[in-house]
């Protein structure tokens, strides 16, 4: 049976220059958001490395292998610095002005930057003398075949990091070639960006506008009627006067007649501040590339704009609601043309509100789940970004929360943060300042409470918009999110920026249960060298398992299931089985013909180090065993670390030897992923897979292997069929 075409990716730099090509579905992209968060979940998520080499200046953060792009790099001021990006094997030195000088930086320098400087030009990179405590890299390094960070210092060195892995090198817009440290981004890039703030969206295009008065609870600024199209500019003018009063009305947009609005969010959030009050009358509150604020206080009024782009395929109704009807006048702006992609491999634009006046305790906040949303079960699209307050009371410390996202049923998430103000572009809570960059910011709050001039001075908000990093799914997108390590009780509220069609394009097509012998037969399950069958009882990477009393001040002897041994469990432990090789594995799975590549995922026992394989494809034959004439290889799959890691607070501060503090979590349980390509799947209902472990010697540090040796862990397979949407409007 014949596959469908594999829709063209722009990636790199052409992410940005083809940014209205954003709608468009990632079949076969995976991203992910690493970093260097504290594995057992007991202290900051700072100076924890995966492994440390000879060198006292080797520290791993990050260890990848396959074919992909680093979109983003983020780290608390220059801590870490100078920092090995070692792209297929090239060791390239980045580190930034306070490098050489870090004791008392903050003092001492007033304006900083990366070197070389090259290949880091503002927009495209910012260190903390603008951000006020954050150096941060979007510009794209390419890789072949691997990639890895490492840092020369280990005080406070924390980091974050995004980066794409591709099923299909052919599928995307451009090759992939190993990043060259010496080359410039493109200026038509880094002038793009430059333009955050004004109107990037194309000008000679169908336009609605005029000006519409607040008579009624809901008001209607256009329902237009036109085959598929794209919405490119969405712009709103408050009179100044009135903007405060306007900030809660909610802005609702409904694509093709559906029965739920896919945009419902108060007007202040939705174009990313927690308010409209504008304390240092700045010309712009945010001055985002996709969406911004701007003062025009000559004029009297408050400009809105948002251009990420909103397709449709009949119809796009745009309407105000929850007004108090008076007099009051705006005007609006609308602008749109004939959409350039195919339904099936477009998507519509969401942003979906939350409202939490008292997150759970022990429990993350879910700021989006697409399951079920809108009256549909799965979506295919991207995650776009966030905008969200964390406090009404000027309340900072809540930021200590981790963002953890979870894409297509992975226990695991696939982006695990530092924290919530690093997920927004800060560090040190922007150092208590308001900041607005093109794709983070800070834009509204004060200090701290006593500052503050009035009671909107005290909502604190944040927003993180994706363009090249955006985050592709297949069926379901969780964005969860710590307040405090989940003991906060501060009021969030929170408008999620996604893509969707109500449709997949991962459907699980096979799954195969290691040490259920009876599915290890279904699938011809052979490991000659593989370990008996056992349980482990263990956890996943979800959070602290418990609370003590007294966690950042609260009583939790008050809250029901309180434990005077364990304090309050969260996550308690559950059993798995399986086993583990140190040889080759051999099983079949099913698959749909129509498939545009494979997303394979392991569930692993997590104690055993760096585990490294070989995979290997082959048509479904007749004998049990597959002559190693027909295997095609597909990659190397690859995890670094375990859930052993290394702790490095120096005694003697910035400039000090590295410490080996060990720790060890209780969570063992981990899914990880490997893409296998559609030249080596496509039109076929099964395959055979052929995982041969590769011995990796690596040590945690110097003198000192990992607790367990090197082998291959294997609880569960499950395979999910890469496909076009199966997606009709009228399934609206």
């Amino acid at each position: 049976m014949k596959s469908s075409p594999v829709p063209v990716i722009p990636i790199g730099l052409d992410a940005y220059r083809k940014w209205g090509q954003l709608p468009l579905q990632r079949i076969g992209v995976r991203a992910y958001m690493r970093s260097t968060y504290d594995r057992t979940s007991t202290g900051p998520d700072a100076s924890h490395f995966l492994f440390m080499n000879d060198s006292e200046d080797d520290n791993t953060t990050l260890d990848v292998k396959g074919k992909g792009i680093l979109y983003f790099f983020r780290t608390n001021h220059w801590h870490g610095s100078p920092w090995h990006f070692i792209i297929d094997g090239k060791d390239n030195i980045v580190k930034e002005t306070a490098s050489d000088a870090p004791i008392n930086a903050t003092k001492v320098f007033h304006n900083t930057e990366f070197i070389p400087v090259t290949p880091f030009p503002k927009p495209m990179a910012f260190t903390w003398s603008t951000t006020k405590g954050s150096d941060l890299i979007w510009t794209p390094m390419p890789f072949r075949d691997s990639l890895r960070i490492a840092y020369s210092r280990t005080n406070y060195g924390t980091g974050y990091y995004i980066y794409h892995l591709y099923a299909n090198p052919g599928s995307l817009s451009k090759p992939i070639t190993a990043w060259d440290i010496n080359q410039q981004p493109d200026k038509d890039v880094t002038d793009f960006v430059d333009r955050a703030g004004t109107d990037i969206a194309p000008k000679n295009i169908k336009k609605i506008n005029g000006k519409i008065k607040l008579n009624k609870e809901i008001v209607q600024l256009a329902n237009i009627t036109a085959a598929s199209s794209a919405l490119r500019a969405l712009k709103l003018t408050l009179p100044l006067d009135k903007a405060i009063d306007l900030e809660r009305l909610h802005l609702r947009l409904t694509w093709d007649n559906a029965r739920y609005p896919s945009i419902d969010a108060p007007l202040c959030l939705f174009f990313g501040a927690g308010t409209f009050f504008n304390r240092e009358k700045k010309e712009y509150l945010v001055k985002g590339l996709p969406i911004n604020i701007r003062y025009d206080y000559p004029n009297n009024k408050v400009e809105l704009a948002c251009y990420y782009p909103m397709p449709f395929f009949r119809s796009a109704k745009v309407e105000l609601t929850g007004i108090t009807p008076g007099d009051t006048e705006i005007n609006y702006e609308l602008r749109y043309e004939p959409s350039k992609l195919a339904t099936k491999v477009s998507s519509y634009f969401h942003a979906t509100y939350q409202d939490i006046p008292e997150p759970k305790l022990g429990l993350d906040m879910t700021w989006l789940d697409t399951r079920g949303i809108e009256g549909h079960r799965d979506w295919t699209g991207s995650f776009m970004g966030t905008s969200f307050i964390f406090s009404h009371n000027a309340n900072l410390n809540t930021l200590e929360g981790d963002p953890r996202f979870f894409f297509d049923d992975s226990q695991t998430p696939q982006a695990q943060g530092t924290g919530t103000e690093e997920w927004a572009g800060g560090g040190d809570y922007w150092g208590g300042e308001n900041m607005t960059l093109p794709l983070a910011g800070h834009p509204c709050g004060s200090t701290e409470k006593k500052t503050a001039v009035n009671d909107k001075d005290l909502i604190q908000s944040a927003y993180r918009f994706l363009v090249a990093d955006l985050m592709p799914f297949g069926k379901r997108a969780v964005i969860r999110f710590e307040h405090s390590e989940n003991v906060s009780t501060e009021h969030y509220e929170a408008v999620t920026y996604w893509y969707g069609l109500p449709t997949a394009s991962l459907i699980k097509t096979d799954s195969i249960d290691i040490g259920k012998i009876a599915d290890e037969q279904r699938h011809n399950y052979y490991s000659p060298q593989a370990s008996a069958v056992a349980n482990i009882n263990s956890r996943y990477e979800w959070g602290p398992d418990a609370y003590p009393s007294g966690a950042w001040g609260m009583d939790l002897k008050k809250i029901p299931g309180y434990n005077d041994k364990i304090g309050k469990e969260i996550y308690p432990a559950h059993d798995e089985d399986g086993r583990h090789t140190t040889g080759v594995s051999e099983f079949t799975l099913k698959l749909n013909p129509a498939n545009l590549g494979v997303l394979l995922r392991r569930t692993l026992d997590y104690s055993y180090p760096n585990q490294t394989a070989e995979v290997y494809i082959a048509s479904i034959g007749n004998d049990k065993r597959t002559p190693g004439s027909v295997w095609k290889k597909a990659g190397v799959w690859y995890l670094a670390g375990s859930n052993t890691c290394i702790e490095s607070r120096p005694n003697d501060g910035e400039l000090g030897k590295r410490r080996y503090h060990v720790k060890t979590s209780n969570r063992r349980f981990r899914d990880d992923e490997f893409l296998i390509p559609a030249q080596l799947t496509k039109g076929q209902s099964a395959i055979k897979v052929r995982v041969k472990f590769i011995p990796n010697q690596q040590q945690l540090y110097p003198g000192h292997p990992f607790p367990n040796q090197s082998s291959w862990s294997e609880l569960k397979y499950d395979v999910y069929s890469y496909v076009l949407p199966d997606f009709k409007v009228n399934d609206l």
